[in-house]
Order: structure tokens, then C-alpha cells, then sequence
């Protein structure tokens, strides 16, 4: 499990654009899963939509996207202090299949595709309970800062 403040270790986002809330299971160059607790007083709700909130599918993508960075710097054993950061570059095949409304927990898994000059691939999803939300190939850059 990779708690909140160790999460800051491996990505450079912070509150309150930092989307993943834990890591309950980590497989280091092949699997990891997360979770983001989805609050009624997240500040978004309070347009999108007013009377019923839904969580905007681009944090949907931004956390899969977050928690698929800190299974690449875990993978590579770096962290941003040292000098390097991963991108979020590309979604490819997104798909949403329900809303999600808060309260609710909702977990973040992403498996690596590929890994080639320094452009890594994900398979991601994101689910509530048993039920898909979300799935998407997500592509991230590891660059020097």
C-alpha cells in the first residue's frame, strides 16, 4: 500500500489537481491499483452540474493517467526530485460507460502495455464496486525535467 504522502514522492501534482487518494496494490513493471475518493465538495461539482454532480470524465482520464505515472517511476525507480518527469501525452480508445457521483470510491487500475524510448503505454480502467466506468490506453512520456 503507497499512501497519500508517499504518492507526492512519485508525482509532481499537488491539491488540488492530484487525483489519486492511494495505492492499495503495486506489481513493478506490470500492474498497479489505486483508488480516488470522490467527495461532494470537490470544487468542479459546483458546475458540473449543479443539483447533480458527476465526476468530469478528463479527471476520470487525468487520475488513470496519475496512477499509471506512479507505476512508471516505481518501475523505474526515480522520482521527480531526481530530476526527471512523465507526461501524460495521449488517450487512445476512451470509453464511459456510467457516471460517477459522489460519495463513492473509485478505483484506478492500469496495466503496461509497452515501454519504448521512453514512451510507455497503459491499459487502464476505472471502476466503482465491480462496475466499469471508464477504460482507456493511456500514453505517458518520461522526460527530463
Amino acid at each position: 500500500m503507497i499512501e497519500k504522502q508517499d504518492i507526492k514522492r512519485y508525482l509532481p501534482h499537488r491539491e488540488p489537481f492530484l487525483f489519486v487518494d492511494g495505492v492499495t496494490e503495486i506489481i513493478k513493471d506490470e500492474y498497479i491499483k489505486g483508488f480516488k475518493e470522490v467527495k461532494e465538495e470537490e470544487y468542479y461539482f459546483k458546475g458540473h452540474f449543479p443539483d447533480n454532480p458527476i465526476l468530469p470524465g478528463v479527471i476520470i482520464i487525468e487520475a488513470l493517467a496519475q496512477v499509471s505515472g506512479i507505476l512508471g517511476f516505481v518501475t523505474m525507480n526515480k522520482t521527480p526530485e531526481e530530476g526527471s518527469i512523465y507526461y501524460f501525452v495521449g488517450a487512445d480508445n476512451v470509453r464511459f460507460r456510467s457516471p460517477v457521483v459522489p460519495p463513492s470510491i473509485l478505483t484506478l487500475e492500469s496495466q503496461k502495455i509497452q515501454d519504448r524510448r521512453g514512451i510507455w503505454k497503459f491499459d487502464c480502467k476505472a471502476s466503482l464496486e465491480e462496475n466499469l466506468v471508464c477504460s482507456a490506453t493511456i500514453l505517458c512520456a518520461d522526460r527530463p525535467k
